[in-house]
């Protein structure tokens, strides 16, 4: 929800994007609270639920089995948060350290799924000179650009096409070659466990791990993946 209030307004009257996101969190969380999206509204302005603004902070740590995680967060309270986060890392016999340099900052958007096929808005898509697409299991079209082309891209995208887009970030993708094995279901359970308490703390608004699938089973996998992919974060 945080990036259509920041792209387009707080308004959700003139902000269809903001509209849709607030529907579908009402829709996938029934009595998601009054309260809850207004926080998130305001987060997406730059400041906290009481006014207060927001710093953007960014922790990096490492955690067993050498896996490389960077977490954003929006807080109004630097010092706490970092305090906070660090002693999570450390709970969980991780270390705070550089890990950026195993990834690259990308722009991420999010197209819903077209009635026209990939094909057909694959020429418009190169045209806007993007870094690579997929499209994930629900059919919508994952597009990725230059951090600083982001909102440009999504806006050519979609005014060409006609496509909807549901979402734009940016996002920390890990670098191919650095990505580590996960083989065992205890190495899953562990960064699960991880990666559950950090959702807990409200600050943080992205995680991101360059975790890769190894003799791990795809049961594990997949609920690793879901651990991480159902609070809008990256893999």
């Amino acid at each position: 929800m945080l990036s259509s209030p920041i792209v387009l307004g707080s308004d959700p009257k003139v902000n269809p994007r903001l509209a849709a996101a607030i529907a579908n969190a009402r829709k996938e969380k029934a009595g998601f609270p009054k309260s809850s999206i207004e926080s998130a509204i305001a987060r997406g302005q730059g400041v906290s639920g009481n006014g207060s603004p927001l710093e953007n902070v960014t922790l990096e740590a490492l955690l067993p089995q050498a896996v490389a995680f960077v977490i954003d967060c929006q807080t109004d309270n630097k010092t706490r948060c970092l305090q906070e986060l660090r002693l999570l890392v450390k709970s969980h016999g991780g270390t705070v350290t550089s890990t950026a340099y195993l990834f690259e900052k990308r722009g991420r958007l999010v197209f819903e799924k077209a009635e026209k096929a990939v094909d057909d808005i694959l020429e418009v898509i190169v045209e806007a000179d993007v870094h690579d697409m997929e499209t994930d299991e629900s059919g919508n079209v994952l597009v990725f650009t230059h951090p600083s082309d982001t909102v440009m891209t999504g806006a050519k995208i979609s005014e060409r096409t006609g496509i909807r887009m549901h979402s734009s970030n940016i996002i920390y993708h890990p670098i191919e070659d650095t990505r580590v094995p996960i083989d065992t279901k205890a190495s899953v359970e562990a960064l699960t466990a991880f990666i559950t308490d950090i959702q807990q703390e409200s600050a943080v608004q992205g995680i991101y791990f360059n975790a890769a699938q190894g003799k791990v089973g795809d049961q594990e996998w997949v609920g690793l993946q879901n651990s991480i992919d159902g609070s809008g974060n990256s893999l």
